[in-house]
């Protein structure tokens, strides 16, 4: 069964409404002026059955009854004119948006619906459908580039894999060291791939929670170097401290500790042997401060706004040669800006270094929340 559109329905109770005010004021006038009427002739001192109050009582009745009815009249038509207007721009601006919701169900997420200007509701309305939208087309854009970035990715480590695999079957390698190396090689770049891109999906989707606590820059810079001293030792890098270890501040430890330690495995794996890799903290204002800088390969500054891009390398310092997922500083700004944070890159291009700032309030912006907002 049709039901009424929204439109014609407030159209009705609307006219339902001028009606019933015109019966009303018909009714109280009815009974009430009468009355009135003739309590003034009693104080101006005129009898009621004189011939001098009946024809004052016609001439008030021929005035009163054509006036007030053709005053009735053009109310009622001016007050449904009115209804009529706005129920029409109110079920226009309703069905723009019923449409653009069927839109965003369909997947047009480049829907959008214009301020109808019925009112600070309508417009908040409207907002909240294009915003919804905007969102949506965000998302969609980045599960598609996801998927095209995370099938370019995966295609190198899998084509090694297959042709050592081939060149096993067809008896041109054997299964010494060196091919169960590379085999090795090839399997943890996918599963790091793998842990990673879910890493990231799930802190920018806010899924995992977080927990802020009270803390001090000592310790988390403690524990952070604590995990990479091993593989800078390895890799031949001089890694110096310059921290002020008593700043405290409120932020997830864990969360944080995942900051630095992707920050630092960054750093280390784009510096040549032999180069060193500071990481400092200090207090600016109410923010503390965090930077990791090298002396390694440097960054372009044509791609420094895009290193924290989901899959992003430059032709020379984000290279896949050194087996990252290139997903590592995308999980540092997610992670940073959900603690109310900032995080910048720094480079006076190829070959001088590179310099990581992230700046967090020591109070954490996410106190008290349960879930990451990336």
């Amino acid at each position: 069964m049709n039901r009424a559109g929204f439109g014609t329905r407030l159209f009705l109770a609307s006219s339902l409404v001028v009606i019933g005010c015109v019966v009303s004021a018909a009714v109280v006038s009815v009974l009430i002026a009468p009355g009135l009427f003739h309590e003034h002739l009693r104080q101006a001192g005129i009898e009621e059955d004189s011939g001098l109050a009946a024809h004052i009582e016609m001439a008030f009745r021929g005035t009163l009854v054509p006036a007030w009815g053709i005053a009735a009249l053009v109310a009622v038509l001016i007050a449904l004119a009115v209804s009529w207007w706005l129920a029409r721009r109110v079920d226009r601006s309703v069905g723009a948006l019923a449409e653009s919701a069927g839109d965003i169900a369909r997947g047009r997420y480049d829907t959008r619906v214009d301020d109808a200007g019925l009112g600070r509701e309508f417009a908040d309305l409207a907002d909240a459908v294009n915003e919804l939208a905007r969102r949506l087309g965000e998302t969609e854009s980045t599960r598609r580039r996801m998927l095209a970035d995370l099938g370019h990715e995966m295609r190198t480590p899998i084509a090694t894999i297959d042709s050592h695999i081939e060149a096993l079957e067809d008896g041109v390698r054997t299964a010494d060291a060196d091919t169960i190396r590379v085999l090795r090689a090839g399997s943890q770049r996918l599963a790091r791939l793998a842990e990673d891109i879910n890493a990231v999906s799930r802190v920018q989707e806010g899924l995992d929670p977080i927990r802020p606590e009270r803390t001090t820059t000592g310790a988390l810079v403690t524990a952070a170097l604590t995990a990479a001293s091993a593989a800078y030792r390895d890799a031949g890098l001089d890694l110096q401290v310059d921290t002020d270890p008593d700043i405290v501040l409120t932020v997830d430890p864990a969360r944080i500790g995942q900051v630095l330690g992707n920050l630092l495995d960054n750093a280390r794996r784009h510096t040549p042997r032999g180069g060193s890799v500071t990481l400092r903290t200090g207090l600016a204002g109410d923010s503390v401060v965090v930077t990791v800088a090298d002396s390694g390969e440097g960054i372009d500054p044509e791609h420094l706004p895009h290193v924290f891009d989901r899959f992003y390398r430059t032709d020379s310092a984000r290279s896949s040669r050194d087996g990252g997922s290139g997903i590592g500083l995308t999980i540092v700004f997610a992670l940073v800006q959900a603690h109310g944070g900032t995080v910048s890159a720094a480079s006076d291009g190829p070959g001088t270094g590179a310099a990581f700032t992230v700046t967090l309030p020591t109070v954490g912006a996410s106190e008290g929340s349960a879930n990451l907002d990336a």
